[in-house]
């Protein structure tokens, strides 16, 4: 129960490190979170920088896989099945992105950090979501399109491919973290169906 205690404390606090706000305030000095879509991710920050929404991408991918590496190796000799540590070490990372402690539990969107945790835990399926989401992305030009749907594709994959653990409760717990981004994305969502949604490249109504 104690290691079980560690990797969602672990998980939460490394997935609520806000690299995306952090960085646009000690590079350019602002606020990204009134900017654009006011988003604390990478693709808000990239409307202020290219290069800052790469590294936010990069640093919000690495503290998922983080989270996961992490509650594997608490693991190793107690506590929860590996597999589980860390599809639970995953939904947790997230949980921490969207809901981060420092700024009043106002985050992102997750995307990318469960990309990151989700590589380690499902490498296989998360290649296959990934093309997807560029495949949507170069047809159709909404980033949240992409995600959304190679996201929402995300569990169905893991099913397909066994990459669960044969354990149905991870295979829940990362429908649940698919769940959850997709239902941060419910803006988006509304936006798409209306037809005013911003296209990659183009700049925020």
């Amino acid at each position: 129960m104690s290691s079980l205690i560690y990797i969602v404390a672990e998980s939460y606090l490394l997935g609520s490190v806000p690299f995306g706000y952090l960085l646009v305030r000690l590079v350019r000095g602002e606020d990204v979170r009134h900017i654009g879509s006011g988003n604390i991710g990478a693709t808000n920050v990239s409307r202020k920088s290219p290069a800052l929404g790469v590294l936010t991408l990069l640093l919000d991918a690495l503290k998922g896989a983080a989270a996961v590496a992490v509650a594997r190796h608490l693991s190793a000799s107690t506590g929860p099945h590996a597999f589980t540590a860390m599809s639970i070490a995953a939904l947790f990372a997230v949980v921490g992105h969207v809901f981060p402690v420092w700024l009043a539990f106002r985050g992102g969107k997750g995307v990318a950090t469960g990309l990151g945790a989700f590589a380690v835990v499902a490498p296989k399926a998360v290649l296959i979501a990934a093309g997807i989401f560029l495949a949507l992305v170069l047809v159709f030009r909404y980033v949240s399109l992409g995600s959304i749907l190679a996201v929402a594709a995300f569990p169905v994959l893991v099913w397909f491919l066994h990459s669960y653990g044969g354990m149905p409760s991870n295979l829940l717990l990362m429908a649940l973290t698919s769940l959850l981004i997709v239902a941060k994305h419910h803006g988006n969502i509304s936006r798409l169906l209306a037809g005013t949604e911003n296209r990659f490249g183009a700049k925020p109504s």
